[in-house]
């Protein structure tokens, strides 16, 4: 693969997220590009993260083949720049901090040490890239994830000593134990809430975990708290009660400029899908972005990626909207199709639209 290859539809992609992620931050990774394309998700990522999937394959959202397409692709885009290379740490949130795999393991493997598992895990650097950017990119790539607890909501047994219907539970190789048997019994709980309360806490706690619940509604787990040691909890509180007016007299702040920054952000994001579908109505982008980047939604606009108005995020935001308005889905759902079924039969349809929009085809 050379050069030329990245002139193809895939090739221009790949090149304008890896760009977009360079200009944001100095360096590129393959998940950077693969969030890009519209082909993995940030709960695809956790799902992975826990090891809720043998392999990253298991959640993206393509075939493995086009996943290493766009690897070597983002490759050559890296050697055009004169990029930098260096390999990043993948580890699982789980206590023993397992190398997560991209793929599944072939035939045989001895394990992560495959040619097309470094390829994925390689990060990219810009040459001119600052020393700041640098510093963080290598905390980026070495940073572990945090552990992650679930607050049980059914019945359940500890699969090392048989404690029936504990509280909290953590996940190891897919089976459930208590807070005992991973040793995280002497943690206390903190409950969302406080945003400083808990930075402050989890910096004084040596050991920590983030406590999330199953939220059957909207199909997805929810933070809700954190575990930390009792005495890093106590030494928090002391922190934040010491530094209170200040910190009320910034919230305040703070609230008035975020009031302003959701207009423009709003404003910018509606140009954006103007900009790459030129023959969308004016109408239509503006109530895409207001829809999108409402605070609190949780939608792709409220995203890192979103805010940074990654190719990627803004295409998947114009998929959502025109799976909903301009295709049955929504009634296929209602009429019992399965959800993957359901967008496998709309395909074609969002396809029309967003050529229509004058997207470019392939």
């Amino acid at each position: 693969m050379g050069p030329a290859d990245l002139d193809t539809r895939l090739g221009r992609r790949v090149a304008e997220a890896a760009d977009a992620a360079v200009a944001r931050r100095g360096a590129v990774s393959v998940l950077d590009v693969f969030t890009s394309l519209g082909w993995l998700t940030d709960k695809a990522v956790d799902r992975w993260r826990r090891q809720a999937v043998p392999s990253l394959q298991h959640v993206v959202q393509v075939a493995p083949d086009k996943l290493r397409t766009a690897v070597e692709l983002l490759e050559v885009w890296a050697q055009s720049r004169g990029m930098e290379r260096e390999e990043g740490e993948y580890l699982a949130a789980a206590r023993e901090r397992r190398e997560l795999r991209f793929l599944d393991a072939p035939e045989g493997s001895g394990g992560t040490g495959d040619t097309g598992e470094r390829a994925f895990r390689t990060h990219w650097i810009a040459p001119d890239a600052t020393t700041a950017q640098r510093n963080r990119e290598q905390k980026r790539r070495t940073k572990a994830p945090d552990l992650v607890v679930q607050m049980a909501s059914d019945s359940w047994e500890c699969a090392a000593c048989g404690a029936e219907n504990e509280l909290f539970r953590l996940m190891e190789e897919s089976k459930p134990h208590c807070m005992e048997c991973v040793d995280m019994g002497h943690l206390v709980m903190l409950p969302s809430g406080d945003a400083a309360l808990t930075r402050r806490a989890k910096k004084e706690s040596r050991l920590s975990a983030v406590v999330v619940r199953w939220v059957s509604s909207r199909k997805k787990f929810r933070r809700v708290g954190l575990l930390v040691e009792e005495g890093a909890l106590e030494e928090a509180e002391r922190q934040c009660l010491a530094d209170e007016d200040a910190r009320a007299r910034r919230r305040e702040r703070d609230a008035e400029r975020r009031a302003v920054q959701d207009v423009e952000f709003q404003e910018r994001f509606a140009a954006e899908i103007l900009q790459r579908f030129p023959l969308c109505p004016k109408e239509r982008a503006e109530r895409i972005a207001l829809h999108t980047g409402a605070r609190g939604s949780g939608r792709v606009g409220r995203s890192a990626a979103g805010r940074d108005l990654d190719p990627g995020a803004v295409r998947r935001a114009v998929i959502a909207s025109v799976r909903h308005e301009d295709t049955p889905y929504d009634d296929l759902l209602m009429g019992g199709v399965p959800r993957e079924e359901a967008r496998a039969r709309i395909a074609a349809d969002i396809d029309r639209v967003l050529s229509a929009w004058g997207e470019e085809g392939p």
